[in-house]
C-alpha cells in the first residue's frame, strides 16, 4: 500500500441491535488488511456495544468501508480524521 494516499481515521461504531452482528463482523474481517486496530465494549446497561476502529486507507476504501457499515441496520457509525493529514 503506497502510504501518500492512504488516510489515517477512526471509525466508532454503535450496535444497538444484534441482528446485523455478523455482517458487521464480516465486513470489518473483508477489510482486514486495512485495520490497525480495534476495541470493542459491551454497555450491557443500555443493551448496546460500542466499536472503534483504528484504519489507514485509501479515502475511497474507507468510504466503502463505512457506507456499507452504515446500510446495515442496528448500526451506526461516524467516521473521523485528523486534522493535519
Amino acid at each position: 500500500m503506497d502510504m501518500t494516499e492512504s488516510r489515517v481515521a477512526l471509525i466508532g461504531i454503535i450496535v444497538s441491535s444484534k441482528e446485523s452482528v455478523e455482517q458487521l463482523n464480516h465486513l470489518l474481517s473483508e477489510y482486514g488488511s486495512y485495520i490497525i486496530g480495534r476495541m470493542g465494549l459491551p454497555y450491557k446497561e443500555r443493551n448496546i456495544s460500542i466499536i472503534s476502529v483504528a484504519i489507514d486507507a485509501p479515502n475511497d476504501v474507507i468510504n466503502s468501508l463505512t457506507g456499507k457499515l452504515g446500510m446495515l441496520p442496528g448500526i451506526s457509525t461516524k467516521t473521523i480524521y485528523p486534522k493535519n493529514a
